[in-house]
């Protein structure tokens, strides 16, 4: 063998090293991808049992229910298909008590998010005690629903509320507004009364917006008013959007305070008034006072799909005027 010959061959990398090498990527690349999958399932697992268990079930089961004529403690139920369906589409009831909760949801949500941008540019100046003021303002936003229903409930008592002690002290006379036709309109307060939650998602929004706009603005000689129209609510437009479809989820499904603080009795029976008979107490009633848990399962899934309907309604329709500072379709 020649010595060009040796040195090719010494130069030759050794198939067994080749191979050794190969070998020990590929156990250490699936390794590495394995324990990558282990960690994600480990830190999202608590979400996928809790979504599973508590959403994906109990959803599974609630349209499993609305083709059956099970009222909850009789083992005698029935299969009936599309009977409940059929019947929720002849409900003048169901219709009527959707229609009051759309009202409902046109009242509360513009003036709720009206009220929360209006706070949230109050707190947002540079005032002495500006920290204090949003916290007394946000205050309300965590009092348990349980709890706001109850004090509306006391303070608009028609005999010993304050909102009558009031009126009778300047001489008017005391108004029933837990019975209509006022009782929507204490449903509104108490919406409102917890409009420091969508002030907190406001200011967060507000303080996003760039300082260097305003002021040009200014420089421009452009008015606060003009600055804030032109300006700061386009930029703030992803914000009212979130607000407006969250907004009008939790309308079309509040329940607690008109459970509490909008009742009237009368006889010495406890009742909603019909102002307040939205699509949600209906539901209460089918499934507690009368037992039909099928029919009252069909009432939860039309809302559901109605409450997706309306979410792509409101982004198809304002698609044209939520302004993003980066383009959401853009590809990376």
């Amino acid at each position: 063998m020649t010595v060009d010959q040796v040195s090719s061959v010494a130069g030759r990398p050794s198939a067994t090293t080749g191979a050794g090498r190969a070998g020990s990527a590929e156990r250490t690349g699936p390794s590495m991808t394995a324990r990558r999958h282990r960690a994600f399932y480990m830190f999202t697992s608590p979400w996928i049992v809790g979504f599973t268990l508590l959403t994906i079930t109990p959803m599974a089961y609630a349209l499993w229910l609305s083709f059956t004529t099970y009222d909850g403690i009789s083992p005698n139920w029935h299969y009936v298909g599309l009977g409940n369906y059929r019947e929720l589409m002849g409900d003048s009831t169901t219709w009527d008590a959707l229609g009051r909760a759309g009202l409902f949801a046109l009242l509360s949500v513009p003036l709720s998010i009206v009220a929360g941008l209006a706070l949230a540019v109050l707190v947002n100046r540079p005032i002495k005690g500006r920290g204090l003021f949003r916290t007394l303002l946000y205050l309300p936003a965590v009092v348990p629903p349980v709890g706001a229903g109850i004090a509306f409930k006391n303070l608009f008592d028609q005999n010993s509320g304050a909102a009558n002690g009031v009126l009778t002290f300047f001489g008017f006379d005391a108004i029933g507004w837990l019975a209509d036709p006022y009782a929507r309109y204490v449903l509104v307060m108490t919406v409102l009364w917890a409009a420091g939650n969508i002030m907190i998602i406001s200011l967060a929004g507000l303080q996003d917006v760039p300082r260097e706009l305003h002021e040009a603005a200014r420089i421009d000689g452009a008015s606060a008013w003009r600055t804030f129209r032109s300006i700061t609510v386009p930029l703030l437009s992803p914000v009212l959007l979130f607000q407006t479809v969250t907004g009008v989820i939790a309308s079309v499904q509040t329940i607690m305070p008109m459970l509490l603080a909008p009742i009237a009795t009368t006889g010495g029976l406890t009742t909603i008034p019909q102002s307040n008979y939205t699509y949600m107490i209906h539901v209460f009633s089918e499934y507690f006072a009368l037992g039909r848990y099928g029919y009252a399962s069909a009432l939860l899934w039309v809302l559901f799909v109605l409450i997706l309907i309306a979410t792509g309604l409101i982004f198809r329709f304002t698609s044209g005027v939520v302004f993003y500072n980066v383009d959401p379709e853009a590809k990376k």
